[in-house]
């Protein structure tokens, strides 16, 4: 892939892995359609640099997600790259009587449903232009399940298995996946030890992008799926300790 004259857009790019993506591919001379539901961070990376075209959307709303894809294809039919970012996790057991309806729509909403919308809308568009590419961000526990994040790992087990499928379908896309290790953001503030940094995360994807790799394990996973192959007992006590 090409790294530079592209037209990128990117959910979750207000903050955590979006946002490192974001400021490298502007190092990188490219164009950036940011995605975010904060306004003023949104307004606060466009007057950083010109390249960036801020869109304010909530992907637990799916009208929303329409609108935006509306809007690419009305204003920006050059967009060439799509990545899939933006993701939410809460953590609960089932075993407890209080409704977490809102928190399972709202996982499976951001983390699947949209970007199975955003991707089919705007799956001709990419097609239609040179150099093309769809990111998909998922996650270790999309492999090996976490015990309290039940509906999470179902989501981003969904991703890997959507990207996958996604690759005998885009002939002329290239469908890659970021699959991370735990990542220092907002959403995994108090869980776990060893996170790696998110400019960490986006310099390991960069190289493997230029590659052309489509499956990206990022730190620490690399290692998970090797165990995983040999002994997924293993592994589930590795994610489960």
């Amino acid at each position: 892939m090409k790294l530079s004259g592209n037209k990128i857009l990117i959910t979750g790019a207000t903050s955590g892995i979006g946002e490192a993506l974001l400021k490298r591919f502007l190092d990188l001379d490219n164009e950036i359609i940011a995605v975010g539901r904060n306004q003023s961070k949104l307004d606060e990376l466009a007057q950083q640099s010109p390249s960036t075209i801020p869109y304010k959307c909530d992907l637990a709303n799916i009208v929303e997600v329409i609108e935006l894809a509306d809007f690419v294809k009305a204003e920006h039919p050059d967009l060439n790259i799509l990545i899939n970012n933006a993701g939410i996790q809460y953590n609960y057991s089932f075993s407890t009587k209080e409704s977490r309806s809102n928190e399972i729509e709202e996982e499976l909403k951001i983390n699947l449903i949209s970007p199975a919308i955003l991707t089919q809308a705007l799956f001709s568009t990419l097609t239609q232009n040179n150099s093309s590419a769809i990111v998909n961000i998922s996650s270790a526990l999309g492999i090996v399940p976490k015990k309290e994040a039940a509906v999470y790992c179902a989501s981003k087990g969904g991703l890997h298995l959507f990207s996958k499928a996604l690759r005998y379908d885009a002939k002329k896309v290239k469908v890659f996946e970021i699959i991370p290790s735990l990542v220092e953001t907002n959403m995994t503030k108090g869980r776990g030890k060893g996170k790696i940094t998110p400019n960490e995360l986006v310099a390991e994807f960069i190289k493997a992008f230029k590659k052309d790799k489509l499956e990206i394990n990022i730190g620490k996973v690399k290692l998970l799926r090797l165990i995983h192959q040999i002994s997924p007992q293993i592994a589930q006590r590795i994610i489960n300790k």
